[in-house]
């Protein structure tokens, strides 16, 4: 059998376990049997469990990124955009649900390296999401109306709940992911249009 079909049948087996199972409880002894090969060749492969669930890590947020870029047509409106990105951001961890708790879940537990290979993930699809709140902007006026900070804030918290409404809507067997990406465009878009609109929130004095 090729190298790159064997290694994708351990690293497929490696991400549905350490998904399901946790990083901790894990073993190689498990993974290599759903693999379906022994556990030496998946040392040969991969030095360690550790180099293991990082390879998972990385694998799983390239493919998230992927998936966010390529729903996201750079001819369509401003709106537009930022709709079909937050679908394709809930399709796919709906889709890969192992994936996304490994990313969400696993890698920011359980220290370093394994947090900032996901931190480098969200800096990814964050710094792509600034991106497009900027295009609104600017769509939205001839000259971008948004500070940097306000677009960078945006961002953040855009990305922010999308990822803890992933872990709710997955949880959730009556909610789809185009009523989870609905969801957060009723609750963000609103507020970016009275950002970009000029109006702002501000607290009412207190008597």
């Amino acid at each position: 059998m090729p190298r790159a079909v064997r290694e994708r049948q351990m690293m497929d087996a490696a991400v549905r376990t350490f998904g399901q199972r946790g990083y901790r409880a894990a073993s190689m002894d498990e993974i290599a049997e759903l693999a379906g090969v022994s556990k030496p060749l998946i040392y040969l492969y991969l030095n360690s469990k550790e180099e293991l669930f990082t390879a998972c890590i990385r694998r799983e947020a390239q493919s998230l990124v992927a998936a966010v870029r390529a729903g996201v047509d750079p001819a369509d409106p401003a709106d537009q955009q930022l709709w079909h990105g937050v679908g394709a951001f809930f399709e796919h961890t709906r889709g890969h649900q192992d994936g996304w708790n490994i990313l969400h879940h696993q890698a920011r537990t359980h220290g370093e390296p394994f947090a900032a290979e996901a931190a480098a993930m969200r800096d990814e699809i964050t710094n792509f999401v600034t991106g497009l709140i900027a295009a609104a902007a600017r769509e939205a006026h001839r000259d971008p109306a948004l500070p940097d900070g306000d677009v960078a804030g945006l961002a953040q918290a855009l990305v922010g709940a999308a990822e803890s409404l992933a872990g709710w809507a997955n949880g959730m067997p009556g909610v789809s992911a185009r009523e989870a990406a609905s969801t957060l465009m009723n609750f963000a878009w609103s507020g970016l249009e009275n950002l970009m609109n000029g109006e702002r929130w501000a607290p009412s004095p207190r008597p």
